[in-house]
């Protein structure tokens, strides 16, 4: 008996932790989710690629946030953030043509921090099409937001694309 204890102990203990177990969802999504509502309004700041601009907003009466992303002499380019369920997703409508969706697969609020992994991809014309695959927003504090934005290609991280956002608005 006391072996069916440690071993049923061992088997959940992962999953009574806040967090530990992504797949069933239980990253902190509500938590997750109005934290991304807080960056509705409008951000500056600088990337590699040059000056860029961000516009937050709620949509479908509040259900899903906008991010409207311009950087200076690119397209621009779409996420949208939202709850299926009990999951958090988002689907960025990329300058590429295709669309990956990704789920948040960890929220820690002590560091601030939310973490998107790539679920699958509209209009991707194979696995080693270029598009983005994964994505973490830190939020400093009210004012300052950084993101990283991993692309792959051939299977391969090819670029992080990080920039570091002021509110303006």
């Amino acid at each position: 008996m006391k072996h069916l204890v440690l071993i049923t102990t061992v088997l959940l203990a992962p999953l009574a932790a806040p967090g530990a177990d992504w797949r069933s969802g239980d990253v902190g999504v509500s938590a997750g989710f109005a934290r991304l509502k807080s960056l509705v309004g409008d951000w500056q700041g600088d990337t590699p690629m040059g000056k860029a601009g961000l516009r937050y907003e709620l949509v479908a009466a509040g259900t899903a946030i906008l991010d409207r992303e311009n950087i200076e002499n690119m397209p621009p380019m779409l996420t949208v953030y939202y709850l299926d369920g009990d999951r958090l997703l988002l689907t960025h409508y990329c300058m590429t043509g295709n669309q990956p969706r990704m789920q948040a697969r960890a929220y820690d609020a002590a560091n601030r921090e939310l973490k998107f992994q790539f679920l699958d991809a509209t209009n991707l014309t194979s696995p080693a099409a270029g598009h983005m695959r994964n994505a973490t927003f830190r939020f400093v504090d009210d004012q300052h937001l950084k993101t990283a934005w991993e692309f792959y290609e051939d299977g391969r991280l090819k670029m992080n694309e990080s920039a570091e956002y002021t509110r303006v608005r």
